[in-house]
């Protein structure tokens, strides 16, 4: 289907070369689209104060617990201890060979890689290792590295890092600091920026042999912080390489300013926030304003001692709801997922939950040029689309969809109508109260819940469901036991999100997403167990897009589909970031358009 697919787009002339970064020389930055924003010999990223102070401790606090330090490997995926790589806190122990920027879209630049060069058509990319480049134990890092790398995540590595060298025709040392990777015809566009952003491990550290393992044992990176003392389950504390060998260079100027970084475990969020009272944890953040309203009347906060403050994002939100697990029959057929998600209340919870404060979240690109709400799909996207018919709600495709509204009252018999009527289409009757399905059997199914915030919502869409006949049972769950049955994909349904972060530059990562590859490989991301060949072709169309109006209109276009595929019921979002944190941090005064960046922070003289 890949190859029928593109040889379909190659066929169609709205996919027209563009200009990429001159290959004569090696560059310091590469950019996704377009040229990077900073010019060769910037000081730091303007995020960031490169006179920052180093100097004092930080303590982040998480909900969960760990058992593991190789966040590279499919055991204990998700319960490795957070700061080893880590897209909050900072990589403190593996780092890529470039730099990301989080003031813009999709640019690296030059960090174990000085520079790299690679030709218009991105068939290769060659890096070439700063020489100054040392592992913490103080041995240089070599091509040998990335070479090892890449052998050991290929053969005992987790998705996705194992899966990259299906994309790579010849993986090749080319100079004393040189490395070249060619790619094959599965390769795309945006796979070199993947490549330069993949953690490079130190062959002399590892043993490819019990690579697979979970360790507890202090590893060897090539970060700003090495690990000093492990508490299994309980806490990981770093600290600061004094020898750091990017200290100085011009994409980590700037970061990494705390001598010592502790991360402490706590079983709840209550016992996590009570923490952050006493003064245990630095920082806390809090999504929920009605939380915020009723909780931040604390002393230190009265003070002045603790400071809340709120952050302006560029980022689409990230989409958060009731994912439904499709491997299971119950939740195979798209109309009964559409019927589901037309029943969960948003203008009640908004207006006795949330304070009022939310928006109502139905796009996975919501708020940028990528969503398709409000846009009738273009020529280029119904060209995409073409090949599947029907899959596309109508309402989706000329720019008209949104979601159901209800009166808030909490019993709007309009919608339950309207869900019930959609449920009656695919077979789904009405028998002495119960929902019976075409198997002859009640339908209902069980929600997974992590904190008493997401027991409140499930309670909510519980009680709206029960209205047309459909039993739920809550199950509340311990975060590590949360995580191992998404792990192994054993839930019906849970409160869970699409992806880490919202982006203005989706990629290779929605494959691990949504893709049929990925749908049922043990710890991936795709939680809902996507496998639809729609999806996957317009995955393909963005990742080969060659200029803007192509991207824009592959990522509508696969918009379009999984809002018509109703995998997740989309709840609230809220685009400000808020975070409390004690009196004695500082921050740099820009905001880049990722939010606020914990590792530029720094803390207060006395």
């Amino acid at each position: 289907m890949r190859r029928m697919y593109l040889s379909f787009c190659a066929a169609l002339a709205f996919l027209p070369a563009v200009a990429v970064q001159a290959t004569a020389e090696p560059v310091h930055a590469i950019a996704m689209q377009g040229e990077p924003a900073l010019q060769d010999g910037f000081r730091s990223f303007p995020y960031a104060n490169p006179d920052a102070p180093k100097g004092g401790d930080i303590t982040h606090c998480v909900v969960g617990s760990f058992d593991n330090l190789n966040p590279f490997i499919i055991k204990s995926l998700r319960t490795t201890a957070r700061g080893m790589i880590d897209t909050i806190f900072g990589n403190l122990v593996f780092e890529p060979l470039m730099q990301r920027s989080a003031d813009e879209a999709f640019s690296l630049y030059g960090l174990l890689a000085k520079t790299a060069d690679m030709p218009a058509d991105r068939s290769s990319i060659e890096f070439h290792l700063d020489p100054n480049a040392k592992w913490s134990d103080g041995k240089p890092i070599t091509p040998e590295d990335v070479l090892f790398t890449y052998e050991v995540y290929t053969e005992k590595g987790r998705p996705p890092y194992s899966d990259r060298m299906k994309r790579v025709e010849k993986l090749e040392k080319t100079g004393e600091r040189s490395v070249r990777f060619t790619f094959n015809d599965k390769a795309d566009r945006e796979f070199p920026l993947i490549i330069a952003m993949t953690p490079i491990l130190p062959k002399h550290a590892f043993d490819k042999d019990t690579f697979d393992q979970t360790t507890l044992k202090p590893l060897i990176g090539s970060g700003p912080y090495r690990v000093a003392q492990v508490v299994p389950g309980q806490r990981i504390i770093f600290e600061r390489n004094p020898d750091y060998w990017a200290r100085n260079i011009p994409a980590k100027r700037g970061f990494d300013n705390f001598d010592r970084i502790t991360i402490e475990y706590f079983l709840n969020a209550n016992a996590q926030f009570e923490a952050f009272k006493k003064g245990i944890c630095s920082t806390f953040a809090e999504a929920d304003p009605v939380k915020r309203e009723r909780s931040f009347d604390f002393p230190a906060l009265k003070s002045g001692k603790v400071i809340a403050e709120t952050f302006e994002t560029g980022l689409p939100p990230v989409v958060t709801g009731f994912l439904f697990n499709t491997r299971l029959p119950k939740f195979s057929d798209p109309v009964v997922r559409r019927a589901l998600a037309m029943l969960y209340d948003f203008e009640w919870a908004n207006k006795n939950m949330f304070a009022g404060q939310y928006q109502r979240t139905a796009s996975y690109w919501q708020g940028s040029e990528l969503s398709a709400l409000g846009q009738p799909a273009s020529a280029v996207e119904t060209a995409l689309l073409a090949p599947f018919p029907g899959k596309v709600l109508p309402e989706v495709m000329d720019g008209t969809y949104k979601p159901p509204v209800t009166d808030g009252s909490g019993r709007d018999r309009k919608v339950l109508k309207a869900a019930f009527e959609l449920l009656k289409s695919a077979g789904y009757s009405l028998q002495n109260g119960r929902m019976i399905g075409p198997d002859g059997q009640p339908f209902g199914f069980e929600i997974l819940t992590a904190s008493q915030s997401e027991e409140r919502l499930a309670a909510l869409y519980q009680r709206t469901l029960q209205k047309i006949g459909i039993e739920v049972v809550i199950r509340a769950l311990e975060a590590d036991q949360i995580q191992a049955r998404k792990q192994r994909f054993d839930f019906e349904v849970l409160i869970g999100t699409t992806g880490f972060q919202g982006t203005l530059s989706p990629g290779i990562e929605l494959i691990f997403r949504w893709g049929s590859e990925s749908a049922n490989t043990e710890g991936s991301f795709n939680l809902a167990g996507v496998a639809d060949p729609a999806v996957d072709a317009m995955i393909d169309a963005m990742l080969n897009a060659r200029d803007k109006e192509a991207y824009v209109a592959a990522v509508r276009a696969l918009d379009r589909l999984l809002i018509s595929g109703a995998y997740i019921v989309p709840m609230q979002h809220n685009t400000q970031q808020f975070l409390a944190y004690w009196s004695d941090l500082a921050h740099p005064a820009k905001t880049p358009i990722f939010g606020y960046q914990l590792p530029t922070w720094w803390h207060k003289a006395e």
